[in-house]
């Protein structure tokens, strides 16, 4: 009896496989939405971004890889543009606005470039932002107000730009906050107390500005920064006292206050700050004695005293060395 050859299974799907793959490539095309944004911004930023963006899909069309700086990914029957990071580049001109197209965007990287004029409103479409990096640019005008639009925002980097006016307090409507640098820049007023409510922030810098008014007006919330780690107040226009209420951030490690107009007496309050290790209370006009706890401490590494009234006998803890701002200390 003759036996019916049948091709196997294994052998079938080899016959189909072309098919299906085809397939995947016509369902995930980039979404036009992001196309139009990346070749909007291609447009705008100039010939040292341009020449590495070859091609007309910024995700990559199979015989071209994606655009540098851009990572996608994909969602449906689409991919979609998820980071952005373009710095370092000497890009010039204002902040490009085509970049709140990408709606998809996750991290927003500009760092280290020549951006100029203010941050446009519509950068509060970015509601699945993470990380906003902007330092080291020339930004100028206000923070705008619709930056308290990204609820998803974990880091936040506008530090050494031109920004004036005050901090907004619509950044404490950003709950997953950890990291917030705003120092280096022109801000004016009060520091808003309603960052204290920010459950999960870590680390706040709002040091070299022209920012005035009392640390106890900042911790004035009860319950206020119970994730806090590391503190930066200096170089501003602080006055008052050291409020014994400090004591009530019982995970701070890094206070620095030095370069203020802070007076009065070092209380005996923050040395029971459990893990406080740098504490910088230099070029204030401080007064009196310094507690004993504070050299019992046994955390406290470095406390810097230079450049204030106290009295014959209080001494550093450390040895002085100039605080330098490095790029070690915007790694996540």
């Amino acid at each position: 009896m003759a036996k019916n050859h049948r091709p196997s299974t294994a052998f079938a799907v080899f016959l189909l496989l072309p098919l299906f793959l085809n397939v995947v490539v016509v369902r995930c095309k980039t979404l036009k939405r992001d196309v139009k944004a990346l070749n909007e911004i291609k447009a705008s930023l100039g010939w040292r971004v341009v020449y590495s963006w070859v091609g007309d899909d910024p995700c990559g069309d199979g015989d071209l890889p994606p655009w540098s700086g851009v990572t996608c990914s994909t969602q449906g029957d689409y991919r979609v543009v998820t980071e952005l990071e373009v710095y370092a580049v000497s890009i010039v001109g204002p902040f490009p606005v085509a970049v709140t197209n990408l709606l998809d965007l996750t991290r927003l990287d500009l760092h280290n470039n020549k951006l100029t004029g203010p941050i446009p409103p519509q950068i509060g479409r970015l509601k699945r932002l993470k990380v906003l990096n902007l330092r080291w640019n020339k930004l100028q005008d206000v923070i705008p107000l619709e930056i308290g639009e990204l609820k998803s925002l974990t880091h936040l980097y506008l530090s050494f730009n031109n920004f004036k006016g005050e901090i907004p307090t619509e950044l404490a409507n950003l709950p997953e906050l950890r990291y917030l640098y705003l120092h280096e820049n022109r801000f004016t007023g009060r520091i808003p107390p309603e960052l204290g409510t920010l459950q999960n922030l870590r680390h706040l810098d709002v040091g070299n500005n022209h920012l005035v008014g009392t640390i106890r007006e900042l911790i004035r919330i009860e319950g206020c920064f119970p994730s806090l780690r590391n503190l930066y107040l200096n170089n501003n226009y602080l006055t008052g006292g050291i409020p014994t209420q400090l004591a009530n951030l019982t995970n701070l490690e890094i206070l620095h206050l030095s370069y203020n107009k802070m007076t009065g007496i070092v209380p005996f309050g923050p040395a029971h700050i459990p893990r406080l290790t740098y504490l910088y209370l230099d070029h204030n006009q401080l007064t009196g004695r310094i507690p004993d706890a504070f050299y019992k401490h046994p955390f406290i590494k470095e406390m810097y005293i230079e450049g204030n009234a106290f009295r014959p006998g209080v001494n550093p803890i450390g040895f002085h060395k100039v605080l330098e701002v490095s790029d070690t200390e915007f790694l996540f």
